[in-house]
């Protein structure tokens, strides 16, 4: 029998999460760059210390809008509901490889619709700080003790940022067949079925 794919995510759908990864890694390497001193190096990446200060918030900003994309599209399927919570009390069985005893989940489970607002509440406020330090065009307007304030939180959502993601990648490896959603835009009926039994017969109408 023929192997039956699911579409996942649309081409657009696709260039706009590819573009966010394009903008996050220019942002997150330019950012590290003046992190530690001995992560400078980086710098090196974006032609030097002066190019990598000047192009750092425009990748910043370039990253946050297309992420305001996929949010326009996809918030709705990642509000959490009384499943969500069922799905976190077995989450220690899924861990444990033991998938068959996860109940059945959405277009996303728990876990990826946490990660999706952990990232969005992230580059809210990078954003918001990231402005309140913007040399020579914002900073002037808010007080030095704010600036630095927005330092600090601007250098702890970049890491709750850069963790997230790491999370975000490690799940889509460790799930086999995921990846192939965000490169071909499909997946396998049986990967929906096992890893999203409720989207599966919400595509199919099979129960």
């Amino acid at each position: 029998m023929a192997t039956r794919f699911l579409l996942r995510y649309s081409a657009s759908e696709r260039t706009n999460h590819w573009l966010i990864v394009l903008f996050f890694l220019g942002a997150g390497l330019s950012g590290l760059a003046f992190f530690h001193p001995s992560l400078f190096f980086l710098s090196g990446l974006f032609g030097g210390g002066t190019w990598a200060r000047i192009l750092h918030p425009f990748m910043g900003v370039l990253m946050a809008a297309s992420f305001i994309g996929m949010f326009v599209r996809l918030w709705r399927h990642n509000v959490l509901n009384e499943a969500d919570r069922e799905w976190v009390a077995h989450s220690a069985d899924m861990l444990r490889g033991d998938k068959a005893s996860m109940p059945p989940v959405g277009r996303y489970n728990a876990g990826q619709k946490g990660i999706f607002w952990v990232m969005a509440l992230s580059l809210l406020v990078l954003v918001v700080t990231g402005f309140m330090f913007w040399q020579p065009w914002f900073a002037n307007a808010f007080p030095i003790l704010l600036r630095r304030i927005a330092v600090l939180l601007h250098a702890a959502s970049a890491t709750a940022l850069i963790f997230s993601v790491i999370i975000h990648i490690y799940a889509a490896i460790w799930v086999k067949g995921t990846i192939r959603a965000m490169t071909r835009g499909t997946v396998t009926e049986g990967w929906a079925r096992q890893n999203h039994a409720l989207w599966h017969r919400e595509m199919t109408g099979k129960q």
